[in-house]
């Protein structure tokens, strides 16, 4: 089990911190509603986490199976919706750089990405866009 603290700092801001490590994260608002954007909202760490856990699963399957990840990289979308406010779906590209992957090791990372934690966690409401351009 892990433990998180946050605390409201006014403005529309919050500061949580990884209990274990120390480490603070503060979130904004988004300018659409009533916030400056001058970090993360809240939603933008939900659709960052599904691309970073997404890499982090492939690195483990990659590690197990000699597969070099140099030069991969994530470009992450986020659609929202109106009544009720919620994401509504979310793109995220990959880029393997270069390419000298063979199909068994593609199928390898793909299933890792498509199985980690965030994505299976995720509401079945929220489309869920990955594409993996190798």
């Amino acid at each position: 089990m892990s433990t998180f603290s946050s605390i409201y700092l006014g403005e529309l801001r919050v500061k949580s911190t990884h209990d274990k490590s120390g480490v603070e994260i503060i979130t904004d608002a988004p300018v659409d509603n009533h916030g400056k954007g001058e970090s993360f909202s809240p939603t933008d760490l939900l659709c960052t986490s599904l691309a970073s856990c997404m890499i982090t699963l492939m690195g483990i399957s990659a590690n197990g199976h000699s597969i070099d990840l140099s030069g991969l990289r994530t470009k992450t979308y986020k659609f929202m919706e109106s009544n009720p406010r919620r994401v509504g779906k979310i793109r995220v590209e990959v880029e393997f750089l270069p390419n000298q992957l063979t199909d068994h090791q593609k199928e390898i990372l793909k299933h890792a990405a498509l199985t980690c934690p965030v994505y299976l966690s995720l509401h079945p409401e929220i489309e869920k866009d990955i594409v993996f351009n190798w």
